[in-house]
């Protein structure tokens, strides 16, 4: 059976249309030297969800670019005026740990970017991760994790 030429290159450019695709979709790892303190894309924390909402609706929520605060160098949006205040009394509290990076990255040595869907709280402390399949692999071993992220932290954000 011979293949056409035209179905050669179709091929070819699909192989490399799905390579690209899945680079894409891999964790980003920190280029060189220290990373921010909150992974704050465009200024805005975590994507701009509601990190207080977690803890009191129990699942992710946008939050109002109206209602926010401002704490270390990022903005932080929440879904209502009380959220904001329960944030700006205790930030530490709701703040996600690791500077809102992904949990399971800093736990390897690097960090990535999150999905906000991605989440667990656990021992009363927000985590987030790249992706939910990456999430799984963290849940593997929480304890673990957390104590390998809470050596790695410090070396990665300064």
């Amino acid at each position: 059976m011979s293949l056409s030429r035209r179905t050669m290159l179709g091929l070819a450019l699909s192989v490399v249309a799905a390579v690209a695709v899945a680079i894409v979709a891999l964790p980003r790892r920190s280029s060189a030297g220290p990373v921010a303190p909150v992974n704050a894309e465009g200024g805005i924390a975590i994507q701009g969800t509601d990190p207080v909402a977690y803890f009191t609706d129990g699942r992710p929520v946008a939050g109002d670019p109206a209602i926010h605060a401002d704490w270390m160098g990022a903005r932080w949006l929440f879904a209502t005026a009380e959220h904001r205040a329960l944030f700006v009394a205790d930030p530490e509290g709701y703040a996600p740990q690791f500077g809102g990076y992904c949990s399971w990255a800093v736990a390897e040595g690097y960090t990535a970017a999150i999905d906000p869907e991605a989440w667990r709280i656990e021992g009363g402390k927000l985590y987030l991760n790249y992706s939910r399949s990456i999430q799984k692999k963290w849940e593997r071993d929480v304890p673990g994790n957390i104590s390998r992220a809470n050596t790695n932290w410090p070396g990665l954000k300064g």
